[in-house]
């Protein structure tokens, strides 16, 4: 693998601290991931930026993700969860703190509803904040004309994280292509291990679909390697996922996109 380009960003992390008590929802004890040792990770693969995202088990309390962005410094942003009434004056404060979006998980832990997904939109777009989504991918179609307008941009994670059997002609995949064919949508190469059945080194169930995001849409792709895998035994390596998803993109040019601009674009970097 070539030497990463500068500026190259991985864009979604957690960051875990036993210093940080954990919400009454949280569904599992994550591990001890403090920033200090993602910086292990971004040195071994030459990663100069990253988006860390609220853990479902801390809640709406962004305490910990905002201590990581301010140690990691410049080159970090970050992905809150946010309650509904949040005032005006703290997402000020959070933009300023590096905070880019507000974090959407339909799944086990998630604390947003999707009936406030509209109007949460619309108070993150003057700020150009994104609505980070993750779902699963199979229930995509039901909520395809909601998410279509969305006055923030949309960015979906790990592939559309489909968990069950899904092909590049299902409806459910259709309706992310359709999605990132109106441009205010991204989508994550990441963490295949979440929806893939054949499971690794290749996880060739989920390659198709990853081989078609990134041929067709290298301005709306984004790298990420979903550090520390909480819950995933044995834990990949970052450096066996990130050629996973290069593997797609073996032109530089399309690779710069992924990695460099257009987190940047996204993010703000």
């Amino acid at each position: 693998m070539n030497a990463m380009p500068e500026g190259a960003c991985d864009c979604h992390v957690h960051v875990y601290d036993h210093g940080y008590p954990l919400a009454p929802t949280a569904t599992f004890k994550p591990p001890h991931a403090p920033a200090d040792a993602y910086r292990a990770v971004q040195r071994s693969l030459g990663l100069s930026r990253v988006v860390v995202v609220q853990p479902t088990g801390y809640g709406f309390d962004n305490r910990c993700t905002l201590a990581a962005l301010a140690q990691l410094g410049p080159g970090a942003r970050g992905i809150a969860v946010l309650p509904p009434a949040v005032p005006d004056d703290d997402l000020a404060q959070l933009h300023a703190a590096g905070i880019r979006g507000v974090r959407y998980m339909m799944g086990a832990g998630g604390l947003l509803p999707w009936d406030s997904l509209q109007t949460m939109a619309a108070r993150i777009a003057p700020l150009d904040w994104n609505i980070n989504l993750q779902l699963d991918g199979r229930t995509l179609p039901q909520h395809e004309a909601t998410l279509a307008r969305l006055p923030a941009r949309l960015v979906i994670d790990h592939i559309g994280k489909f968990l069950g059997p899904v092909d590049g002609d299902s409806e459910c995949f259709a309706a992310l292509l359709r999605l990132l064919d109106a441009g205010r949508c991204w989508i994550k190469l990441s963490a295949p291990y979440e929806s893939s059945r054949s499971g690794p080194p290749d996880y060739a169930d989920i390659a198709p679909l990853a081989r078609t995001l990134a041929s067709r849409y290298p301005e709306r792709c984004l790298w990420a390697s979903n550090w520390p895998h909480p819950n995933v035994a044995p834990a990949p390596t970052e450096a066996s996922l990130l050629a996973w998803s290069l593997q797609w993109t073996p032109e530089d040019a399309a690779r710069r996109r992924m990695l460099v601009d257009n987190p940047a674009a996204l993010y703000g970097f």
